[in-house]
């Protein structure tokens, strides 16, 4: 679990880095809303992960066992990367800091191809809930020193050296590598590229209901993702806060109570089951989203922003503990790496794909209507659930045998 700590968190440094910290940085130089929207796409290779996961499951690399050397050659590129973005400036070159953003991308979605392998093999049953609950928190701590921590430090010491700083962090998750047990010795990874290749997706669609699975796990965070894709232009451009003000509200506060609530999530999906937590939490997290119609419509406030903020995070965390955990239990030890990159992959092409339109719909209708918007896209999601309700009894059933 210690481990497990430290590499969660070099997984979660990077992600904020390219979305909502690169955000802040643009918006703070008044880089056009459009322009940041389109930004979002960066985030592209987050989705397309599972196109070179099968590399991961079928090769290791020197050094260490078959998942632990790809996080490590993952950790080295991306200080790297993070340094060159360091020293871009986004009124003179923003295109070069597209690129730098994307590979940073890159890097990230490798690096939690392997990380997420690691701990799917490494976690037993009984274990999972509790341990994806520790893993969001881990994750969500770096979100908060790469997200909160940067934006504070900006004000003081400039974004260069703030994402310097960020860069050397990585440190802790080469320690988590090398204190990593070995586990590849349990699993046969792929006898061929082939194989690692085909057989992930032939095994998992020959499942029953593998399409509605696939359909739900798109559709779940969707509403989650639609309302939060741009929370921090929101609370810079549409409710006059300042940058300090985003950094202690929406990503030091905001996260914190993430953790919380993916700490809590976890001790209780253990009591309640996997269905009636997706279930409940899900519900929780499309009634949330109504708090930013209402802080849209009523302006700005410090209280009704930490509030709201408070209360999607909670329950986002609380969702987001209980969705890992289904993925790691829909996984083949096997191929994990395979296929955990493709669930994941498919759970954030609504946080990559919804980036543009956003900015475009926030421009058509306004704040306040387009928080109601993201609610109704939650519920759609919470259908499907209940549609596959006995495939989700019988994991459960399977899970605590």
């Amino acid at each position: 679990m210690s481990v497990m700590f430290l590499l969660a968190f070099s997984s979660g440094l990077p992600l904020s880095l390219s979305t909502s910290t690169l955000q802040a940085w643009m918006a703070s130089v008044d880089i056009d809303i459009k322009t940041i929207g389109l930004f979002t796409l960066v985030q592209i290779p987050y989705v397309l992960k599972f196109l070179w996961a099968p590399l991961m499951d079928r090769y290791s690399l020197p050094g260490f066992d078959r998942r632990r050397s790809w996080i490590f050659f993952s950790q080295c590129l991306l200080i790297t990367v993070i340094i060159l973005l360091a020293f871009s400036d986004p009124r003179e070159s923003i295109q070069i800091m597209g690129i730098l953003a994307l590979a940073i991308a890159f890097l990230s979605a490798s690096q939690d191809v392997a990380f997420d392998a690691y701990r799917a093999d490494m976690l037993t049953e009984k274990e999972r809930g509790l341990g994806a609950g520790i893993s969001v928190m881990a994750y969500r701590i770096a979100l908060i020193v790469s997200g909160a921590g940067v934006l504070i430090m900006s004000d003081h010491i400039g974004w260069q050296s703030a994402f310097l700083i960020i860069s050397l962090l990585f440190v802790l998750g080469m320690i988590g590598v090398y204190l990593g047990p070995d586990i590849g010795g349990d699993v046969k990874p792929p006898a061929t590229l082939d194989e690692a290749v085909i057989q992930p997706f032939v095994e998992f669609l020959q499942r029953d209901s593998a399409w509605l699975f696939l359909l739900f796990i798109v559709l779940y965070k969707l509403g989650d993702a639609f309302a939060g894709t741009l929370t921090t232009v929101f609370l810079i451009s549409g409710m006059d806060f300042s940058v300090s003000d985003v950094g202690v509200i929406n990503k030091f506060i905001g996260l914190v109570m993430t953790i919380l609530g993916a700490l809590f999530g976890g001790v209780l999906m253990f009591r309640i089951g996997l269905f009636y937590a997706l279930l409940w939490f899900g519900l929780l997290q499309a009634l949330t989203n109504l708090g930013f119609m209402v802080l849209a419509w009523y302006g700005k406030s410090y209280a009704g922003a930490v509030m709201v903020i408070g209360m999607e995070n909670f329950a986002g965390g609380m969702g987001t503990a209980a969705f890992v955990a289904l993925l790691m239990a829909l996984c083949n030890h096997r191929y994990t790496a395979t296929q955990f990159a493709l669930l994941s992959a498919l759970a954030v092409i609504g946080r990559v794909f919804v980036g543009p339109p956003s900015g475009y719909l926030v421009t058509w209708v306004g704040w306040t209507q387009f928080y109601f918007i993201t609610f109704l896209v939650a519920l759609p999601g919470l259908v499907l659930l209940q549609k596959l309700k006995p495939e989700f009894m019988q994991l459960d059933h399977e899970l605590k045998q």
